[in-house]
């Protein structure tokens, strides 16, 4: 196999997008967080994982505008409220959650310029996403902070107080797949479905996923 290399540390823009197509297919986060005029704001992120059952933790990572060089505004009230929600993406709602990608000025609601829906939490102030199946409700753990230049990234992390999950995706304490038809974002412009999962039994003795 013939393969093409390069050093990462010498241009950030190449970087970002051997990271967006090499990691794939990205589960997306949509953030909800509250400004301080108090206004709603929502936005996506696909650098996002879980990192811990118990506690329950996950974790996003948004960067430096690579525009401006500024925070985005999820950080900055992240920052300050020490909250946030988590919410799935779905087939459904993903043109909607693409337009409230869109960089608004601060104190824009982007559930008002998308036409989605907030909902209240029952532990946090920051809005949930009302369309989404799954929703987090998280009080910020971490963040570090590992550049502030245009690429730079910060990884924020979350403990899940609060889930709600909807009736329709939800079956003897585990999350339907193609119920919920969850999306995840690739290299450009690519979106993923999960049309067709298939199983493969794990290869350890205790399987809490089944």
């Amino acid at each position: 196999m013939k393969m093409h290399s390069f050093d990462p540390s010498e241009n950030f823009i190449e970087n970002y997008k051997f990271l967006i197509g090499g990691i794939l297919p990205r589960p997306i986060a949509v953030v909800g967080t509250k400004n301080s005029d108090n206004t709603n704001n929502l936005a996506p992120f696909s650098f996002f994982t879980g990192i811990s059952a118990q506690p329950m933790i996950v974790a996003f990572c948004p960067l430096i505008r690579s525009s401006t060089g500024e925070k985005k505004d999820t950080v900055i009230n992240i920052e300050r409220e020490k909250e946030f929600s988590i919410n799935m993406c779905t087939k459904e709602i993903a043109e909607k959650v693409n337009v409230a990608s869109t960089e608004l000025p601060y104190g824009q609601d982007e559930f008002i310029f998308s036409g989605l829906t907030p909902k209240d939490g029952d532990k946090i102030k920051a809005p949930l996403l009302s369309e989404s199946p799954v929703q987090y409700e998280c009080m910020l753990r971490d963040i570090i902070n590992y550049g502030d230049t245009p690429g730079s990234g910060r990884l924020i992390t979350g403990e899940v107080v609060k889930i709600h999950i909807n009736q329709d995706t939800y079956d003897n304490g585990r999350i339907l797949t193609q119920k919920a038809q969850p999306v995840g974002r690739g290299a450009g412009n690519d979106w993923f479905e999960t049309k067709n999962p298939f199983q493969l039994d794990r290869m350890m003795k205790s399987q809490i996923q089944k």
